[in-house]
Parts: C-alpha cells; sequence; structure tokens
C-alpha cells in the first residue's frame, strides 16, 4: 500500500473493515495528499432493511425480526438496529477514515439493498454464463437467495464514475448518487462518563490519540452483543449506536457522496432489473484462463485405495478442528498399515481453530494420498447447548497467531497440494451439499460387519462425539473407545492448562474449553475412554526433535511436506512473540502415533476418577478435576517414550507404502500440460485405482465412478505387478501387432519379428516388467516411441515429431 500511494495519485476501494487503511493514514500523514478519492462500501443511512418484511399485498403476513432497521447485523440487532457489519467491526477506525478530508464515495445498504440476489436473477443469470467471470460468480452467488450485491455493486460504481471522468455529482451507469452530511458514530451518549467500557479513555489521565474527555468518542462503547447497556426491556431493537454512519448538521459532520438505490435497467429486452447485473457478461476485458482453458488435459481424477487383496483394519473415524497437528494426524494414519487402521471416515469441528470451508485442504490430503473414497462430514459452528451464531467460547481462538486465517490456508503451504475434485459446498447448495457430521457416521455405522467395532480419535473439540452419542442411541454398541487429545487434569501438581487468551481461566485446555458441555457429556458416557492430556502433550512437543527426525527421510511427498510444514511453524514460532504457543499444535500427533504404535512404544496409563466442569462460567470451564466420588474412570496416558514416538512418526512418513500418488499442485500441473510426460515418469507402486469413469457406492459422494487398472497381459511369468496407474481408456478394439498389423502369430510390437525397434529396457522373461516401454530406433539415439502394454490398451504408433506425439497423447489419455 506504501509503495503504491507513493507512487503518485491513487483510488481506494474499501470493502470490508477500515483498519488497515485507517492505520496507514494515521501512520503516514505526508502520503494523504496522493490518496485521490476513497469509495467505500459500508454503512446505512436512511436504509430500510428488508428481511423479515411483508410483501405489499400481504395481508395477513406480520413482518419480524430486521424488518425496517437501518442496519445488517442479523446477529446483534436487538442490541444494535442502526450497524452495518463493515463499519462496526471497527467504528474508530471507519471514522479516521471518513473524517480524513479526503474525498469519500460512500456505496451504503441503501444502495445495496436496492439490489437483491433473487430466485429470478439467477435463474436468468444461470442462461447467460457468457463469460468466465460469470460462469465463477454464478457458482458462489447461487447459494445466496437471500442476500445483496454489496463489494461488487460498490466496485463497479467506483469504476464507473472513474471512467467517467468522476464528475462533481458522481455520474455512472449503476448507482443514483446523493451528497449528504454524515459522521461515524464510535461511542454512545453520555459523553464523559467512564463505565469500564472504553479502551481510549478506561484509567487514562491523558486519552489515546489525544481525544477530548467529553467528546464524540468518550461515551459507552458497546462490548458485545449482549451488552447490557444496549439492551432495552420489552424492545426487539436495542440503542447502541456504533459503527452507525448517521446523517449529521453539527460540526461533526463531513459531506460525502452517497448512492440511494440501483438504476433500473435500460435494456427494455432484459429480463434482469437492474443495470448492473448485465455487467459480467459484457466482453471488455474478460478473463481468460480457468482450470479448461489453462489445461489443455485437464480432468477431474478420483482415486480410491484398493484393499481387496488386503486384510481389513480396525475402523477409525478421526474427529478434528483443522489446526496444523491435525493434517500431520491424518497424513499419519493415511500412511498406517492397511491391516491396523482402517479410516472410514473424518468428521470436522466447525467450532474449533479453522473456518469450515478449509474442509477443501481435507480434500486436498486425501486426493494427494489417493482416498477420495474417504467421506469427509462438517459438524456444527456452535459449542453444544449455545445459541446460533454464538461465540462465547469459539471467540478464545486468535485471527492469525496460529489460529484463524493461519489455520485456514494452512500457513500458505496449502497451496502446495494437489487439488482435488472435491470441494467444500454451502449448506444451502442444491446441487451436492457437503455432507454433515452425523450423515456419514451414519453411513459409517451402517455398513459395519456385525463384529466390528469403531475407534474415534478426537483431535477436537468434542461437539461431533457428543451429538453422536447423544442422537445415535446405538452408538455406545458401535463405538469401541474413544480416543480423546486434550484436556488438562487439575490435579496435586496444579499445571496450568493452554487457553492463553482468556488469563482468567487458569486451567482449561483447548478443545475441553471449546465445548465443556460436550467434553462432560462424552466423558460421562457409558463408552471407554482413552484421555492424552496436555501433559503427556508438553512432554513430546519437541520441534526440534520433529524436524531432525524428518530431516533425514524427506522420501516420500508427505514426508517433505511435513517437514515444511513443522519448518515453518519453528520459525514463526522463535521470531514472532504472537506465535509463542505453536508447540500445542504439535501434540496433536501423538493421538495418532498412540492409536496406530500404543502397543509397540513404552508406556505408561493410570486410571483416574474425573470431572469436567460445565458450569456457563468461562473462568472454570473446561477444566477437568480429580473427583473420586462422582468422577468417570478413564485411562490417562501419562509418559511414552521420546525417541521411539519421533522415530516411529518420521519413518512410517518416509515409507514408500501407501504413499503419495501426486506429489503436488506443480504435479498436478504437469499432469493436466502434458499427461503422456507425467505417466511415462510416475508409476504408481500403491495398491489405487483411478476413478474416472463407473459408479462408486456412496450416497454421500454422489456419482462418482471408478475404473479398475486393467491386468496386466502376455506375463506369462505369471508374476504379480503392481497395478498401474492409467488414464480411463477409450473402447476396446480388436487385438493387433502394432508393427504389422497382423491379429495372428500370438505376438506384439515388442517381440514382432518385422520391428526394427528394440526396447530400451529388455524383460528378458517376456513379463510386462515396467508396464510401458521406451522403444528406440534402430541407428536413432533420442527416444522416438512410446507403447503402453497391457490388455484392452490401445496401442498408437507415435512419430517423433512434438506435434505428433501431443495429438496422440490428447487421442490416447481423453
Amino acid at each position: 500500500m506504501i509503495d503504491t500511494i507513493s507512487d503518485g495519485l491513487t483510488s481506494v476501494i474499501l470493502i470490508g473493515a477500515h483498519t488497515n487503511f485507517a492505520i496507514f493514514l494515521m501512520t503516514h500523514p505526508e502520503l494523504k495528499k496522493n490518496v485521490e478519492h476513497i469509495y467505500v462500501m459500508g454503512g446505512g443511512v436512511r436504509s430500510n432493511n428488508p428481511v423479515g418484511c411483508c410483501q405489499e399485498n400481504n395481508t395477513s403476513c406480520k413482518p419480524s425480526g430486521q424488518c425496517g432497521i437501518i442496519g445488517n447485523l442479523f446477529t446483534g440487532y436487538t442490541s444494535n438496529p442502526y450497524a452495518e457489519f463493515n463499519i462496526f467491526v471497527d467504528p474508530f477506525a471507519a471514522y479516521q477514515v471518513i473524517h480524513s478530508g479526503i474525498p469519500i464515495t460512500l456505496v451504503p445498504l441503501d444502495a445495496t439493498n436496492s439490489i437483491p440476489i433473487t430466485e429470478q436473477f439467477l435463474s436468468e443469470f444461470k442462461q447467460h454464463q457468457n463469460t468466465l467471470e460469470a460462469q465463477y460468480c454464478y457458482q458462489t452467488m447461487k447459494f445466496y437467495t437471500a442476500s445483496f450485491m454489496w463489494d461488487s455493486f460498490t466496485s463497479g460504481i467506483a469504476i464507473s464514475i472513474m471512467r467517467n471522468g468522476d464528475k462533481y455529482n458522481g455520474e455512472n451507469e449503476f448507482a443514483d448518487m446523493e451528497y449528504m452530511n454524515l459522521t461515524v458514530i464510535t461511542s454512545n451518549k453520555p459523553y464523559g462518563v467512564d463505565d469500564g467500557s472504553n479502551p481510549f479513555f478506561n484509567g487514562r489521565e491523558v486519552p489515546r490519540f489525544n481525544l477530548t474527555k467529553y467528546g464524540v468518542h468518550s461515551g459507552h462503547v458497546q462490548t458485545g452483543l449482549d451488552d447490557l447497556f444496549c439492551l432495552i426491556n420489552g424492545s426487539n431493537t436495542g440503542r447502541c449506536e456504533d459503527g452507525y454512519t448517521k446523517e449529521e448538521s453539527g460540526p461533526e459532520a463531513i459531506q460525502v457522496r452517497v448512492a440511494t438505490k440501483a438504476k433500473i435497467n435500460q435494456d427494455p429486452k432484459s429480463s434482469l432489473d437492474r443495470e448492473f447485473s448485465k455487467v459480467l457478461n459484457q466482453p471488455q476485458q474478460t478473463g481468460r484462463f480457468n482450470f479448461t482453458t489453462e489445461f489443455p488435459y485437464y480432468k477431474e481424477i478420483f482415486y480410491k485405495e484398493n484393499i481387496a487383496d488386503k486384510s481389513k483394519g480396525r475402523p477409525v473415524v478421526f474427529d478434528m478442528d483443522m489446526r496444523a497437528g491435525d493434517f500431520l494426524s491424518l497424513i499419519y494414519l493415511l500412511k498406517s498399515p492397511a491391516d491396523q487402521i482402517n479410516l472410514k471416515g473424518i468428521l470436522v469441528s466447525g467450532n474449533g481453530w479453522s473456518d469450515i470451508a478449509t474442509i477443501d485442504i481435507i480434500y486436498d490430503v486425501l486426493h494427494m494420498m489417493g482416498r477420495d473414497d474417504i467421506l469427509v462430514g462438517l459438524g456444527g459452528t456452535n459449542a453444544l447447548g449455545a445459541p446460533i451464531l454464538g461465540c462465547k467460547y469459539v471467540k478464545a481462538i486468535p485471527k492469525g497467531s496460529g489460529g484463524l486465517l493461519d489455520s485456514d490456508t494452512l500457513f500458505g503451504l496449502g497451496r502446495l497440494l494437489p487439488r482435488s475434485p472435491r470441494r467444500y459446498t454451502a449448506e444451502k447448495s442444491t446441487e451436492l451439499r457437503q455432507p454433515l457430521a452425523f450423515e456419514v457416521w451414519q453411513s459409517i455405522a451402517s455398513k459395519l460387519d456385525p463384529d466390528e467395532k469403531i475407534l474415534i480419535l478426537a483431535n477436537g473439540p468434542l461437539t461431533n462425539i457428543a451429538n453422536i452419542i447423544l442422537l445415535d442411541k446405538r452408538a455406545s454398541s458401535v463405538i469401541e473407545s474413544i480416543y480423546i487429545v486434550g484436556g488438562n487434569i487439575k490435579d496435586e501438581e496444579n499445571k496450568e492448562g493452554n487457553v492463553f487468551t482468556i488469563p482468567s481461566n487458569r486451567y482449561a485446555e483447548f478443545n475441553f474449553f471449546l465445548d465443556p458441555l460436550a467434553a462432560k457429556t462424552v466423558i460421562e458416557s457409558h463408552i471407554n475412554i482413552t484421555l492424552i492430556p496436555l501433559s503427556i502433550q508438553r512432554k513430546l512437543n519437541s520441534f526440534m526433535s520433529m524436524i531432525e527426525a524428518l530431516e533425514h527421510v524427506k522420501g516420500t511427498p508427505e514426508a517433505h511436506f511435513s517437514y515444511l510444514l513443522l519448518s515453518l511453524m519453528q520459525r514463526l514460532k522463535q521470531r514472532h512473540v504472537a506465535y509463542h504457543h505453536m508447540d500445542i499444535f504439535l501434540g496433536e500427533i501423538l493421538g495418532a502415533v498412540y492409536l496406530v504404535e500404543g502397543s509397540k512404544l513404552s508406556h505408561e496409563v493410570l486410571v483416574k476418577s474425573i470431572r469436567v466442569l460445565s458450569n456457563n462460567n468461562i473462568s472454570e470451564d473446561g477444566q477437568i478435576i480429580i473427583d473420586n466420588d462422582h468422577g468417570k474412570l478413564v485411562k490417562v496416558i501419562t509418559e511414552i517414550e521420546k525417541e521411539a514416538y519421533y522415530t516411529n512418526f518420521a519413518n512410517l512418513l518416509n515409507s514408500k507404502r501407501q504413499s503419495a500418488v501426486i506429489a503436488s499442485f506443480d504435479e498436478q500441473k504437469k499432469l493436466w500440460s502434458n499427461p503422456s510426460e507425467f505417466y511415462l515418469n510416475h508409476q504408481n507402486s500403491d495398491a489405487t485405482r483411478l476413478v474416472a469413469g463407473g459408479p462408486v457406492e456412496s450416497p454421500l459422494l454422489g456419482s462418482l465412478s471408478t475404473r479398475l487398472d486393467p491386468p496386466i497381459s502376455q506375463c506369462k511369468g505369471k508374476r504379480k505387478q503392481p497395478q498401474r496407474l492409467k488414464p480411463p481408456l477409450e473402447a476396446k478394439k480388436s487385438r493387433k501387432c502394432g508393427v504389422c498389423g497382423s491379429k495372428k502369430g500370438g505376438h506384439n510390437a515388442r517381440t514382432c519379428p518385422s520391428s526394427i525397434y528394440r526396447p530400451k529396457e529388455y524383460c528378458s522373461t517376456d513379463c510386462c516388467r515396467l508396464g510401458f516401454l521406451i522403444l528406440r530406433s534402430k541407428g536413432v539415439d533420442d527416444e522416438s516411441e512410446t507403447g503402453f502394454e497391457g490388455e484392452a490398451a490401445d496401442r498408437r504408433r507415435v512419430k517423433s515429431t512434438g506435434e505428433s506425439r501431443a495429438k496422440a497423447s490428447r487421442e490416447f489419455f481423453f
């Protein structure tokens, strides 16, 4: 931002909170002269929220909820009916921007409420997707039929005004404009009363930023959506105005150009009622690339493990909240011997350390490891018994510093993973909704053999497990045991917990604190519990030991990726105070290692009678105490051999068995760009199948398809070979020699007497040892022909020119 604005006159478009730009203005006032204009999406001036309102001709309807209020805080209009989200999250920052002296154009709810996303609009939009950006936007917008065009409308107005020369009255194609005198409310009257709510004045002789003691910033600051100061008894709406872009006539007023409503579509032939609605289909500066246009051989491929010849291990369900350690645990479970661990499904806690859309990274890890057949279910976003949209516990998770934003992207390393065809889909999706955690559980439980029981490894808040226990009457008979990674037992040692964002709660651990009632429900159930508490995790959370163990064995893509992730986390911990707690993520790996290798590791287990506190008291909730009278007896892991733990983790990740079928997104791009070269250089030794063409039996996965790798042909020695990673095959053709064309003689291109070719690597046993052969022309040094052996394989003679090779590859693979 500094570099861009330093270069010269710049227009700024703000479509979120104003914090970053306000800090810029306050720290670099000398660059203010280079900001030509600021376009702001947010606020509400004279708006009337249409949500919950009745249609004019419906006399039996009664308005409800947000109908008619100025703001759009659907989670908190009972305390603040005036604010809009972008301004509300940092009113003081918005005040600094609006009062900066820079010309402002505001696109408030007044205008955006007049351009709703309706079913009629989406139906019409679906029929007219003439550009790549229109296709992308439709895929995004189709889930939001009760929403409005906010940010995109603001961008359109800003570009139109700039294109028209930024005339005084802000002429543009999309919205009517009007000048108004406004200010941003940052605190509530009476001013100058110190009630402990205002951080600019609390306990300070000199207010921060030299604010005036009895000025507009000195009143009560809303402390939460349930702030008692803001609530009015008997009223559905509150009194607080924090974040209100209010019309003002006094000295606080600033003249602002305001968009008041969207313009009607000027094209009488169009069924779209707003002029802005047709912008995305205009050909000017249209997008050029999506996956299918950028990569000529792009194809969605699903991988499924072939376990037909393997004995099945114990059924396992992994419950996680998508922290960094959870992904390392997931990779470890996927590498575990199939005769020991049979990972059936993954349940995701929506009230943990990541936003729910981070499920995409789970899909990407499964795709990398060739396990697109594993179901992933999304749990609720609220703690058990908490109100909808409540954030009492989850607000303890930091944004950044290893929490939200960092976990959402796996510290930026999520981009290195190959992209799975499976993606997160919103709850309102009409096409293929994201399966829910309980649905996945029901699907897994219903397909168990009579003598099978499920092991659960829980690495996050216990919300999903508690719901299963409460909703599924068969749960206690189906679940063999639950391994819980979490909890901190408050005993005679009184070791503190790790909820560092809630100083008043000294003894809770995050997984139990994020849903104390769920933890209490699970612990008190009749199911066998093995607890892997914070105390043992702290004994085995050495970044140095884990990295050193991996450093010498980075022989597989998954081991290399794990090494990169751990190294990055260690550097963040060493260099930034905000990341001091990174080692808490290492403890999560312990549960997976113990589940797989527990019997082989030297360890100690004690049985303790414990009870979980859940009293709706944030200073105590989630704590575990010893209660010999009313507690539940659980197994508690107290010791594990350190060196064996680190060595087992590193060695399993480095094992070639069940290794990644596709290493990275870069490798995936090579496959999509030149599949013949990719398959020529990649032989997959794992027992995997390429899923791309016949039905996979899974009602939750939708209609995927399966094609088995073809059997090895011409293999007289009957020596077993690994199934090969091959593309979908074309229709079967009659077999004939690729050299002489004869259908007789019992020979093929490699053994044809008429062939002038000899294999680069000759198979003396007449066995198809490699799965493909590179044939070399007699007297020619470069590779000039590629043949693919296999029953029903389509043999194609390929000339040495690049053009013919590419053409043949295209025909063969797709």
